[in-house]
C-alpha cells in the first residue's frame, strides 16, 4: 500500500471527521466526491477486515487462547449484531463499554494480555497495522446492513450518555471550544474538510454508522477512539488517553442518537 505524505495538514479537521461515502456522494459532482467515490469502490478497510478475521480467530498471547468466546453483549461467540449496541453496559466489568475497551478485557481475560500493553500499541502507524483497529474492524463488519440499536436500559448507561451529551456541548480549554463549535451548523469546512453538523440527526447518523473507517491521509483504518482523541489534541486539550471514560461517553451519546440508520463500515474518509 502507497505511503502517503505525513504532517499536520494530514489531520487539520476538527472534532470528528465527514460522514464519509454517505455524506460524500451528496458532493459526487464534484472532484472530492468522485475521489471518495473512487476509494469506496474499492475500499482498502477491506484488508483490516480480512486481518482482524484472521487474529480473532487464531491462537495468541500467553494464554494461547483465540477470541472466539468473547461476549460483546449477546452471547460469547456472537458477533452478528453485537456493534450495533455498543457502548453497552457489561455486568462482568460493571461498567458501560465500547468496542475497542471490550476488546481489551476479552484479550486480557481470554489470552492473558496486559491491558497496558495493549494500549501501547492499539493505534497503528505507516510502518505497522495495529491488530486492536483490525480486530474493531471485523467484529464491526459484522454488523454491517443492521440498524444501530443502542440501549439505555442501565443506569450505568443512561449516565454516559448524559455525561456524553454534556461533554459534547461543553466549552473547554484554551481555545474554548465544544464539539458542537465545529459540528453545529451547516455548510461548515476546514480547509478540504466538510464538517458535518452533528446536531442534525441524518448527519449524525451518517457519521457513526461508517466508523471504525479508512483515512487517506493516514493510510490506516481508524476507529472512534483514535477520531475521538485528535479532536482533543485539536482543541488543545490533554491528551485523551485509550479507553477514557470521555471516549465512551462521547460514544454512547453520539451512537445512541444514531438509533434506526443502518450501519455501513468501513467508510472512507479524508
Amino acid at each position: 500500500m502507497p505511503r502517503m505524505v505525513r504532517g499536520l495538514a494530514a489531520i487539520a479537521v476538527a472534532c470528528l471527521t465527514a460522514g464519509g461515502v454517505t455524506l460524500a456522494s451528496a458532493q459526487s459532482g464534484g472532484p472530492l466526491g468522485v475521489g471518495r467515490q473512487m476509494l469506496a469502490e474499492d475500499n482498502p478497510g477491506e484488508l483490516w477486515i480480512d486481518r482482524g478475521k484472521k487474529i480473532f480467530h487464531q491462537k495468541r498471547g500467553p494464554k494461547n487462547a483465540s477470541l472466539e468466546r468473547c461476549d460483546f453483549g449477546i452471547g460469547p461467540g456472537k458477533l452478528e449484531g453485537a456493534y450495533a449496541a455498543l457502548p453497552r453496559y457489561f455486568s462482568d466489568t460493571d461498567m458501560v463499554q465500547d468496542l475497542d475497551s471490550r476488546l481489551v478485557t476479552c484479550m486480557v481475560a481470554l489470552q492473558g494480555y496486559k491491558a497496558e500493553e495493549l494500549a501501547k500499541s492499539a493505534m497503528g502507524n505507516l510502518d505497522r497495522m495495529s491488530d486492536m483497529e483490525a480486530l474493531a474492524a471485523y467484529v464491526a463488519s459484522r454488523s454491517n446492513g443492521m440498524k444501530m440499536n443502542v440501549r439505555l436500559s442501565h443506569q450505568k448507561e443512561y449516565d454516559a450518555y448524559k455525561a456524553g451529551e454534556y461533554i459534547f456541548y461543553r466549552r473547554n480549554g484554551p481555545t474554548d471550544f465544544a464539539c458542537v463549535t465545529c459540528h453545529g451548523e451547516n455548510s461548515k469546512r476546514i480547509r478540504l474538510q466538510d464538517l458535518p453538523n452533528m446536531t442534525d440527526r441524518k448527519q449524525l447518523q451518517d457519521v457513526v454508522t461508517t466508523w471504525p473507517a479508512y483515512l487517506g491521509t493516514q493510510s490506516n483504518l481508524r476507529t472512534m477512539q483514535w477520531r475521538l482523541k485528535i479532536c482533543y489534541w485539536q482543541m488543545r486539550m490533554p491528551d485523551l488517553p485509550y479507553l477514557s471514560d470521555v471516549t465512551t461517553a462521547l460514544t454512547s451519546y453520539l451512537n445512541y442518537q444514531g438509533n434506526g440508520a443502518v450501519i455501513n463500515m468501513p467508510g472512507v474518509k479524508r
